[in-house]
């Protein structure tokens, strides 16, 4: 068959600039065909999603995607790697994907496959460096891409590749696909004008955190101009009916309720949750009444503002040690999203070249039907994320969506 494209994305929301990786991607990789495995309700970096994630696919398929899939919620708010292998082993599962396309500030695919092997080896000599860079007290991130540095000896061709969050997930998608021995092939576009954390805007171009913040001000005057004219009117028909999520703060309450709940050993039991960080939770919880001061009181540079509030979700969502545990030792179900035609014609390709593949089109029916009660206790969280993930709607805050929408069919 024709070449086939995946793509793993937030689309948070989705605008111009995943519109060019998207076409770009296709045109360099001469694929007919693109799939693209999406984070859902909540994020990688400790927040939640602007709009639904139905509303996403819907954005995805009228942009030109064919097939979108859910990153199950244990991955979707995971660490980069953990994030990115349950990406990879998705892709992989699937049979009939020829390449992953990302995209990074780091243009050189050879410089990211290069620190993708030392962190998929992790040869005595790197180990070592790293055990002495954490014992100064970094964080695991900087210690990490202290050791690289000294490991790799070329301070010039690696420095600054390890700064960037797309880089790393990029490196982390290499790292998957070694780990897997997939024949899925790495592809990587350059982001260019404005990177994943920017405020502003150039032209035609927005990051996500800027067109969220934009959101946040009230002047939507400007996001015609940044975003697919169907993703505009997706996004602008989700603000009408209040049924968008601006930032983790819309669950402030929940998530302070929640850890002032919780025991200490509780806390302790979260990912990555370790050396103490339980005690210092606490006490923060029981004496802030804000993320922000909650954040404030407790960040040190031990501890990245996005692990700290990644921990907040998981303590929001219940998520434990062992569910993470779990993930990383299961090939996860493809929960379909949405398709088009030629999305529906790959899912029926899927399903041959993969006949044992769990293909989720009815969650009541996957609930009767599946005897992996690890996959069970994974969609379990899907659903949970999704009940818990519309209290931060303005109205209609309905339960048990999962079950009530429709896969968007275009």
């Amino acid at each position: 068959m024709s070449k086939v494209l995946g793509i793993v994305a937030e689309y948070n929301p989705f605008h111009n600039g995943h519109l060019h990786h998207l076409q770009t991607s296709k045109q360099e990789t001469k694929s007919k065909y693109s799939i693209a495995v999406i984070g859902g309700n909540f994020s990688q970096r400790g927040s939640c999603s602007l709009v639904d994630k139905w509303s996403k696919a819907k954005m995805a398929i009228m942009s030109g995607v064919d097939l979108v899939i859910e990153l199950p919620t244990i991955y979707s708010v995971s660490s980069a790697e953990n994030f990115a292998e349950g990406s990879v082993k998705i892709l992989n599962s699937l049979k009939i994907v020829d390449n992953i396309s990302f995209g990074a500030e780091c243009s050189d695919i050879s410089i990211l496959e290069d620190i993708a092997n030392v962190l998929y080896r992790e040869p005595s000599e790197y180990k070592n460096l790293l055990s002495h860079e954490l014992g100064k007290g970094l964080s695991y991130p900087k210690a990490r891409e202290n050791a690289l540095m000294i490991y790799l000896k070329n301070i010039k061709k690696y420095n600054n590749v390890l700064s960037s969050p797309n880089n790393i997930l990029g490196i982390e998608y290499i790292k998957a696909l070694k780990k897997l021995n997939s024949s899925i092939k790495p592809h990587v576009v350059e982001r260019y004008s404005n990177d994943y954390n920017s405020t502003s805007y150039t032209g035609n171009i927005a990051s996500s955190t800027a067109i969220r913040n934009i959101i946040k001000s009230g002047t939507f005057k400007v996001l015609p101009k940044v975003m697919p004219e169907s993703s505009y009117s997706v996004l602008i028909d989700n603000i009408k009916v209040g049924h968008i999520v601006s930032d983790i703060s819309s669950f402030e309450k929940e998530i302070i309720y929640n850890l002032r709940k919780m025991s200490t050993s509780e806390i302790a039991n979260l990912p990555d949750v370790s050396e103490g960080l339980e005690h210092s939770i606490k006490k923060c919880a029981n004496s802030c009444n804000s993320i922000i001061e909650f954040l404030n009181l407790i960040k040190s540079k031990r501890y990245t503002n996005t692990r700290l509030q990644r921990i907040l979700i998981y303590a929001l969502l219940g998520i434990t040690k062992k569910d993470m545990q779990i993930s990383k030792k299961v090939t996860p179900y493809v929960r379909v999203l949405g398709f088009n035609d030629s999305g529906k014609y790959l899912l029926s390709e899927i399903a041959k070249a993969n006949p044992k593949l769990h293909i989720v089109t009815s969650v009541k029916k996957f609930e009767d039907e599946c005897r992996n009660n690890n996959l069970k206790s994974m969609l379990a969280k899907d659903i949970y994320a999704t009940n818990v993930y519309t209290l931060g709607y303005e109205f209609d805050s309905h339960a048990n969506l999962d079950y009530t929408n429709s896969i968007i069919k275009l």
